[in-house]
């Protein structure tokens, strides 16, 4: 089936896209789902550094936007255009940042970047599945998947697909992120998830005139629920204004020029996880 903004056009049956996910899984090493439990918690910004802090390593790796109502992976990026696909072959061309990494969001399928995607659960289970099976991935070292807060559709269809997927929940240290949290991390039990681990952001402030560090808005709260809940702590990356002035110039922070702790953490980051899976 072929993605357009009207809808669905399918091409091929069920058994037959089920087998194109399998082979388009087969070339890609490790699948990483980044979820959340509440929105504002800098999810997309984290997904999208760990995605460009790894292939900064030499990896080549995608990121599958699966934030159906909410993309913002492109904006983060600072990538314009659509997606090239070809509705005979049912393939989409993923869009290219630089060297060795690739995008799929819904957004670049949009005439009007403003325009609402009002879709309920059976067709976004649809698009998510086609994003898998139709994208020219080619051989990648890892997929980062960015999803919407909570635990709905998305997030089902992701796990269902992909089966060998590994999650890393993000978290601010506040106790309201903390209880949803809770909840996402109840709800990957359930669904008999595999976790990586979970990373707290926004956690302190690293004064940037004096180097010390400020609890502006807490920290610590989400390492102590990974310990108390027998789950790997992947990191704690601080509010750094060099983030948002980043994200508004569709730059990563990893990229800037120079050094600043939110850019180390995401590196320290990025090897955790490469360690993770050695």
């Amino acid at each position: 089936m072929f993605a357009t903004e009207q809808g669905f056009t399918p091409l091929e049956p069920v058994n037959t896209q089920e087998k194109a996910i399998q082979d388009a899984l087969k070339r890609i090493g490790r699948k990483l789902f980044v979820m959340s439990g509440k929105g504002g918690v800098g999810k997309s910004s984290v997904a999208v550094n760990i995605a460009v802090a790894l292939r900064e390593r030499g990896f080549r790796a995608g990121i599958l936007d699966v934030d159906i109502h909410g993309p913002s992976i492109p904006n983060l990026l600072g990538l314009k255009g659509m997606l090239k696909a070809d509705g005979t072959a049912g393939r989409i061309s993923p869009m290219r940042y630089g060297e060795n990494l690739f995008v799929v969001s819904i957004d670049a399928l949009l005439q009007d970047k403003n325009s609402a995607v009002i879709w309920r659960g059976p067709k976004k289970t649809k698009a998510i599945r086609q994003f898998i099976s139709a994208a020219d991935w080619g051989d990648l070292d890892f997929l980062i998947i960015d999803s919407p807060p909570g635990t709905g559709d998305e997030h089902m269809a992701v796990l269902k697909a992909i089966q060998d997927v590994q999650c890393i929940v993000i978290t601010t240290p506040q106790e309201i992120s903390l209880a949803n949290v809770r909840k996402a991390l109840n709800f990957l039990k359930i669904a008999h998830a595999s976790v990586l681990g979970l990373v707290e952001n926004m956690s302190g402030l690293s004064c940037p005139h004096c180097g010390n560090d400020i609890s502006l808005l807490k920290k610590g709260g989400g390492k102590a629920l990974a310990e108390s809940s027998n789950i790997a702590f992947l990191g704690a990356v601080p509010i750094d204004p060099a983030v948002a002035a980043a994200a508004d110039q569709g730059i990563p922070v990893v990229l800037l020029e120079g050094d600043s702790p939110a850019k180390q953490a995401f590196f320290n980051m990025a090897d955790v996880i490469i360690n993770a899976g050695a």
